[in-house]
């Protein structure tokens, strides 16, 4: 069961009410997600906020979607899994690749690297070591990409963490981190 509800579109600020229209128009609808983190309008502000900047990087599309399910993976969050796999199959991701991704692999070695590295500044609290640093720019990664990999990273930290303090309702085709641990 849903701990905290998602609002009441009727009835939240004109400041959120615009929020909320912003992502109905560029998504078709509202995920229970945002809804429910509309209870703040200042996190999801932030939340959209960040979303667009990183959004605009360089990093691809896919690969940023790859990130979400590799740190979705880690920290357990269906939630985010689930809808990941749908937004990365949106990008053209192979179903048996998304699944991959929540494990942080992938068959390209580099977006094996970048999976890796996000899951690593997971593990190590952001305390990636020298020799971590030096894989992912052997991989190819840049400086610029690797500080877009640690936002994107830390972007889905939030909502992960977001969905297990909400027990967030899933309203898309639902994936279970629970075979990825039990695949490990």
């Amino acid at each position: 069961m849903q701990r905290i509800e998602p609002v009441d579109a009727a009835t939240v600020s004109p400041k959120t009410a615009e929020l909320l229209a912003a992502v109905k128009k560029q998504m078709g609808g509202v995920p229970r997600i945002l809804g429910t983190m509309a209870r703040s309008h200042a996190a999801l502000a932030g939340y959209l906020g960040l979303a667009g900047a990183v959004g605009a990087g360089r990093l691809p599309a896919g690969l940023r979607e790859q990130v979400a399910l590799a740190v979705a993976g880690a920290n357990g969050c269906d939630y985010c899994a689930s809808a990941h796999t749908v937004l990365g199959g949106m990008q053209g991701i192979a179903k048996d690749e998304l699944a991959k991704n929540l494990r942080a692999e992938s068959s390209d070695p580099r977006a094996e690297a970048a999976l890796k590295f996000a899951t690593r500044i997971l593990a190590t609290r952001g305390s990636v070591s020298d020799d971590e640093l030096a894989a992912i720019r052997d991989a190819g990664f840049d400086d610029e990409e690797i500080v877009e990999l640690v936002a994107n990273t830390v972007l889905n930290v939030f909502t992960n963490y977001f969905n297990h303090v909400a027990a967030t309702e899933i309203d898309f085709p639902v994936v279970s981190t629970a075979r990825v641990a039990n695949a490990a």
